[in-house]
């Protein structure tokens, strides 16, 4: 069932990096970053309007009872309680832009002295040089979950002591 949901984002995914990549044929990198881009803005956007229609009602009617003008309810209420959802948006597009960075380069199939480790695994494959393909792959992974850890500190960084999610709590 969850397959009839997620195949078809990843069939998108190619054909539209695909596209890109004839429209920006001349640059590849170029294609590569927006590529990356796009696959990892939605989820902060999405993650980032959850939040900001999140607030805790009792507290959007004290501003209204106090008369708060909408900028003040934005900037004082409605961006502190998005924050946590913002970030965890951050650390789902982080792992997904480089997805998304690796499959543009394995459609690109760019090579040379700017090619990178997703033309490396490919390359590798082709050849049957096994080990180095999976050195690749290692090499991928490691940078994925580098990505969601430094991701994961930055968040709890930014949160603090201030937010119920950062607070470790005694039982």
């Amino acid at each position: 069932m969850p397959f009839r949901f997620v195949f078809p984002v990843f069939i998108r995914n190619i054909y539209l990096t695909s596209t890109i990549i004839l429209w920006l044929k001349n640059n590849t990198f170029a294609a590569l970053v927006v590529c990356a881009w796009i696959v990892a803005f939605f989820p902060i956007v999405s993650n980032t309007t959850l939040g900001l229609n999140s607030v805790d009602r009792n507290l959007l009617n004290l501003f209204q009872l106090y008369k708060a003008s909408p900028w003040q309810t934005l900037l004082y209420l409605r961006l502190p309680s998005a924050m946590p959802y913002f970030l965890g948006g951050l650390k789902i597009s982080g792992g997904l832009a480089l997805i998304g960075a690796v499959v543009a380069e394995f459609v690109a199939g760019t090579g040379g002295a700017k090619s990178g480790i997703a033309y490396r695994i490919l390359i590798s494959s082709y050849n049957l040089q096994i080990p180095r393909m999976f050195a690749a792959l290692f090499l991928t992974i490691r940078l994925g979950v580098l990505i969601f850890v430094s991701l994961s500190a930055f968040s709890d960084f930014i949160l603090g002591k201030w937010h119920e999610t950062a607070i470790k709590h005694e039982n």
